[in-house]
């Protein structure tokens, strides 16, 4: 934690740490109990609605002429070309020229050409990877590397607590995984922990397991904010993390041997606050040199103008 407190201060985040008396000083309903150090962001801090913020953008691409068009990417057209690395190993490098898209409500898919791909397929850029031919090598070859993102399903729980932590409560992380913050005004919040490796849920649905917040989630609430003994579940729901199997991070730029497919992918839970920034990222080092990219999921496909160029690119 001080290793991480001095690497964002570096980057000019105004973040302290906290003993446990501290820490207990300034918020008195959290147990400090097994605590050894706190850290706390001190200003630029707080939450917002992904869906609202999502929303504002398109809208905001909408006004600028942007046409969001929906459908399912079914196939990669690509070339292929052969090299040998220093090591002797034969490899293949492909290169995509055309994407077939069907359109919803319709059994036709539109063909279109392409000189750049952008995979920001969220939970399922592992499966558009596959298609381009991504990982479908011998076992242990960088032909045979998968792109290592795919679905886990996450539960977020609100409930309600009248004795509850009051309007200065930040988001609190706790070392056990769990996971708080206020919901409006009304002793409301939401939180919740991830699962271990063994108790992962079934992605293949978004259904809530009430059990897991019962057995797993409250009482890691309650053992660090007593009040919370008494919370009341109000509601629930499931979604995806495009969670990044290797280390949890995201992964971002050109494929080594699919050389025209970029990534923005795997960010484990973590995308939409750090999208601004890879979006921008991915825009620099596709449009260098290009004049078309396109941006892809199994469910959306989007292009734009913009300027005087008639260019295209991702958005995230």
């Amino acid at each position: 934690m001080e290793r991480n407190v001095k690497m964002q201060r570096q980057e000019g985040a105004k973040v302290c740490l906290m003993s446990p008396e501290q820490l207990q000083k300034k918020f008195p309903w959290i147990n400090t109990e097994g605590v050894a150090l706190a850290s706390y962001g001190l200003e630029n801090e707080g939450w917002f609605d992904p869906w609202c913020l999502l929303q504002g953008l398109r809208r905001k691409l909408q006004s600028m002429g942007v046409l969001f068009c929906q459908g399912e990417v079914t196939r990669f057209i690509s070339s292929s070309s052969h090299m040998e690395t220093a090591s002797g190993e034969q490899l293949t490098l492909k290169r995509i020229h055309e994407v077939h898209v069907k359109m919803d409500h319709s059994q036709e898919f539109q063909p279109v050409e392409c000189a750049i791909v952008v995979n920001a397929a969220g939970a399922w850029s592992g499966q558009i990877a596959e298609l381009a031919g991504v990982g479908n090598g011998p076992p242990g070859t960088m032909q045979g590397t998968k792109l290592p993102v795919e679905p886990r399903k996450r539960y977020v729980y609100l409930w309600h607590c009248p004795q509850g932590p009051g309007l200065e409560a930040p988001l609190v992380a706790d070392p056990s995984g769990a996971y708080f913050r206020r919901e409006g005004l009304g002793n409301n919040y939401v939180g919740s922990c991830s699962p271990t490796e063994e108790e992962e849920p079934d992605p293949g649905n978004l259904e809530v397991d009430y059990d897991f917040f019962q057995e797993k989630v409250w009482p890691r609430l309650a053992q660090r904010v007593p009040a919370f003994e008494t919370l009341k579940v109000r509601s629930a729901w499931a979604g995806y993390y495009d969670y990044n199997t290797f280390d949890q991070n995201g992964v971002v730029g050109p494929h080594p041997l699919v050389v025209n497919m970029y990534f923005a992918t795997g960010f484990s839970g973590h995308g939409l606050q750090q999208a601004p920034a890879v979006g921008r990222a991915v825009a620099e080092m596709v449009l260098e040199g290009h004049f078309q990219t396109i941006n892809l999921s199994p469910f959306l496909f989007s292009r734009f103008y913009f300027g005087e160029k008639a260019q295209e690119h991702c958005i995230l």
